[in-house]
């Protein structure tokens, strides 16, 4: 049965504003440190029009500001090599063809791969926009062969830059993002644990919270084998919250949360103090990080369909645009690449964000460019300016930051050379248009079945890892390190199942989903997970719970 008549196109909430993240200055601020020295040089040097170049390079700031320092620096290190490789791409392409249809096509297929390669990695915001939006928009620029090692090689200089403005943090807050991590972590589980697991919304609580300390669990797997105290006293703090999703009743909400605020700022982390037969064993970070990966084929299969849909999407948008006559058909194609989301409703709420946020980020171009057009100054620090409020703003939803990116992205295109505001304005909310539209019909006419497929593969992940821990937890005396690794593995299963059915919910043209199965496997695992933490000591031990056969029984 399809589960198309199921779902609604939906306006209200779609354009609602949520509360800011709480590091949304970071990647403002980084934006803007990243672009300005750059930008500032080519304007005293008198070429800004190579300003394009350097942008490709200090865009890659935006990224991995969740990251722990370790990982950031191999993840931004990867988004800069990625820019630049597509740079280059486009730039070659450019100088050996003007032909359009050809040019769109090359934009189309790179689109996918970056998607692909973002959702892959699990960069995170702002994924593969902002690669999809500079090699698109290079492919049109008129260019030589031997203009390309120069160009690129600004564009990677300008991307060494960003890395070091990203990295310099570290320097102040060695632990940063794992201490922000732990803290999101333990709001969560404080936020069930006031529940007591029968309060209205106490299912979605514990999902959230759950996915919140697997969050922060992996930011710390991120962060390497290397042990510290810090590290250590977080990875306590952890478990204090997993222990509250096991027994929200003996949680107290209120001391959870003081330890969150405690991880603010650079004090000393607060000691969680663990039940002494548990607390040699409760650190399974070494474990999870010899586990064997995933053969990268199993993380690919899934991101076929939206890699397909993103070349489909993008080259009929741009194809569109090339029949419309418009100048810029790569703004149609950045506009479809932008919409592709995990499922068909997110990408329609992706949609109406994009077209309400560009139509309102014209007007403001319409207002500032007068501004902008008396000297080129004006011109960089009105960039800066909305560089800096895109990253501020779209934290709280996705078209108050494109109010900011809209203009930003018209008044690059004046580095070169001033140009007519109304026909800009007018190529702009056409290409939005056209590619907001058929990008959406792309995402509806190409299907992603594999979601439902995606789903019974998370079942029996969850079934094997409950059966595991339920025959350790069934053992007469079941090494402490395994046991903690069965829990560790049914959570993180747990997790991806309810990532897996929340992604497929939205899809269309498929089959009913196992909504039954999914509840009642959820509630297995988390039975289950409750009785491997009172087995280790994590939970003081009451009632019946010296039976495991109850507390893990489906």
């Amino acid at each position: 049965m399809s589960n198309a008549t199921r779902h609604r196109l939906p306006l209200a909430g779609v354009l609602r504003l949520g509360r800011p993240s709480d590091i949304w200055f970071k990647p403002a601020l980084s934006a803007v440190v990243a672009v300005a020295p750059p930008t500032l040089a080519l304007l005293a040097l008198g070429r800004l029009d190579l300003a394009m170049y350097t942008m490709a390079g200090s865009l890659c700031a935006l990224y991995g500001h969740n990251r722990p320092y370790a990982a950031r620096a191999r993840a931004l290190a990867g988004v800069v090599l990625g820019m630049v490789a597509g740079l280059a791409v486009a730039l070659v392409a450019a100088s050996l063809t003007t032909d359009g249809v050809l040019l769109v096509t090359v934009g189309a297929l790179m689109a996918a791969v970056q998607k692909a390669a973002c959702d892959a990695t699990r960069i995170g915001p702002p994924g593969h926009v902002v690669l999809v939006f500079i090699s698109s928009a290079s492919l049109f620029v008129p260019q030589t062969l031997g203009q390309v090692p120069g160009h690129v090689g600004l564009a990677l200089a300008a991307g060494a830059w960003a890395w070091l403005v990203c990295m310099a943090p570290g320097l102040l807050r060695p632990h940063g993002p794992e201490r922000r991590a732990t803290a999101r972590a333990l709001n969560a589980a404080a936020a069930y644990a006031a529940t007591g697991a029968t309060g209205e919304g106490h299912a979605g609580a514990r999902a959230t919270a759950a996915a919140a300390v697997h969050a922060a669990w992996q930011s710390l797997l991120a962060a390497g084998a290397r042990p510290d105290r810090t590290r250590r006293a977080l990875e306590r703090l952890l478990v204090r919250a997993e222990v509250a999703l096991a027994a929200p009743a003996d949680t107290d909400p209120g001391r959870l949360r003081a330890w969150a605020r405690a991880l603010r700022g650079t004090g000393r982390v607060p000691r969680a103090e663990i039940l002494p037969d548990a607390a040699d064993e409760l650190l399974g970070v070494d474990a999870e990080l010899a586990a064997p990966r995933r053969p990268l084929r199993h993380v690919l299969a899934p991101l076929a369909p939206l890699a397909a849909r993103t070349a489909i999407g993008c080259a009929l948008a741009g194809y569109a645009s090339l029949a419309l006559g418009v100048g810029r058909p790569y703004w149609a194609l950045v506009t479809a690449a932008s919409l592709y989301q995990a499922n068909v409703s997110l990408t329609w709420n992706r949609g109406v964000q994009r077209v309400v946020g560009n139509v309102l980020g014209v007007l403001v171009f319409a207002a500032v460019a007068p501004l902008a057009h008396l000297h080129q100054v004006l011109l960089v620090l009105c960039c800066l300016a909305f560089n800096f409020g895109a990253e501020a703003l779209i934290g709280r939803n996705y078209w108050l930051g494109t109010v900011c990116v809209t203009p930003m992205a018209l008044l690059v295109t004046e580095f070169a050379r001033a140009q007519d505001p109304g026909r800009l304005i007018t190529e702009r909310v056409v290409d939005t248009l056209v590619g907001a539209l058929v990008g959406f019909v792309a995402a509806v006419a190409v299907t992603n079945r594999r979601a439902g497929d995606r789903i019974e593969h998370a079942l029996a992940a969850v079934d094997r890892a409950r059966e595991h821990a339920a025959r350790l937890l069934a053992a007469p005396h079941p090494a402490p390190r395994s046991l903690e690794s069965a829990r560790r593995a049914l959570a993180a299963a747990a997790a991806d199942l309810r990532a897996a059915a929340d992604a497929a919910s939205g899809e269309w043209w498929q089959r009913a989903l196992p909504e039954e199965r999914v509840v009642l496997a959820e509630r297995s695992a988390h039975r289950t997970l409750a009785a491997t933490a009172r087995r280790q000591g994590l939970v003081p031990s009451t009632g019946n719970t010296g039976s495991t056969t109850e507390d893990v029984r489906p």
